[in-house]
């Protein structure tokens, strides 16, 4: 029997499930779900990132780009998802090629906080710029799907399972990559950048490389993340702080699977939205607080658990199979 992935098999059952209740949600559950994905397909370009040693304080910059694009377009009159989400990703990846020729001569903390530099730039640029809506930004238009036009709540549930197709393809893909070569290089280039380079391959073009892919998926999520609220802005889209938040995921997360940052951009939206709620004057706080407890008891983040679970479970059924039987 072939052997079966079981990442890729817990991501299409997921995907099922999450097909499935797609209707019979709540809409206030979808719309966290669909901010999930979104803040969750970012973290994921940073997974990768991280795996190769590197963290980026500036991915806002890609995002509100993703966003700020699909945005525009439904303003000339385009108004198909497909091609939204498209536009934005593409020159969410674009605008990373370009900046990845001088990123990637950077390591620590002279990367993480050249991209913080990049994203303020386009933060400034925006606010400063009528044209673009300034501190106020603009509406977007609804979105059609390849000619389909829904209406009230089925444009939330339709986006909603558009949106899940497209980052059950994404985050299958990354981890297939991941597998190859190419992607199994990041511990490499993390772990000794001058053996890479004796081996033959340059460990710039991989992080080059690797940025491009983190551009592409926050580009992505941007875009996504523009459809679902209907609305940009600099402050929601481009801000340092929106790089916070996909940082705080990423380490909420852990590395340990693709999957993971999904869990935690659910965790931090679910914490954030109720700790806003029941306490506006704290809810700032309880975030901290909340990613101290987990680097404090969960250095690994949230996915160590599962392996800890497991290494339970194996060590119970080791244990019961090793007692002598009762005479």
């Amino acid at each position: 029997m072939r052997y079966m992935d079981k990442t890729i098999v817990g991501l299409s059952i997921a995907f099922v499930v999450l097909f499935c209740a797609d209707f019979f949600m709540a809409e206030w559950v979808r719309f966290i779900g669909l901010q999930s994905l979104a803040r969750g397909a970012v973290a994921l370009g940073l997974l990768v990132l991280w795996r190769t040693g590197l963290v980026s304080f500036g991915h806002a910059l890609y995002f509100g780009f993703g966003a700020y694009a699909a945005a525009m377009l439904t303003l000339i009159g385009y108004h198909d998802a497909f091609f939204l989400v498209f536009a934005g990703t593409l020159a969410a990846g674009v605008l990373a090629y370009l900046l990845g020729f001088l990123l990637r001569r950077y390591r620590a903390i002279f990367f993480a906080l050249l991209n913080m530099a990049f994203s303020m730039i386009l933060y400034g640029v925006i606010v400063k710029t009528e044209e673009l809506g300034s501190t106020d930004g603009f509406s977007v238009l609804t979105p059609t799907f390849l000619g389909y036009a829904p209406k009230g709540e089925a444009v939330q549930t339709t986006l909603f399972i558009f949106t899940l197709v497209f980052t059950y393809i994404i985050t299958v893909g990354v981890h297939l990559y991941m597998k190859t070569t190419l992607g199994g290089m990041s511990m490499a280039v993390r772990e000794n950048e001058i053996r890479v380079e004796y081996l033959g391959y340059s460990a710039e073009k991989v992080i080059h490389v690797k940025y491009v892919f983190s551009g592409l998926v926050a580009g992505f999520g941007g875009a996504i993340m523009a459809l679902a609220i209907g609305q940009v802005d600099p402050d929601s889209m481009a801000n340092w702080t929106v790089s916070g938040e996909f940082v705080f995921i990423t380490i909420l997360s852990g590395i340990g699977n693709v999957g993971a940052t999904y869990i935690g951009a659910l965790v931090f939206e679910l914490i954030r939205t109720y700790a806003f709620e029941y306490a506006p004057l704290f809810w700032q706080f309880i975030l901290g607080g909340s990613l101290l407890a987990i680097i404090m008891f969960l250095p690994d983040g949230i996915w160590s658990l599962f392996g800890r679970l497991r290494r339970s479970d194996s060590s119970e059924s080791s244990s019961s199979s090793n007692k002598a039987p009762s005479p």
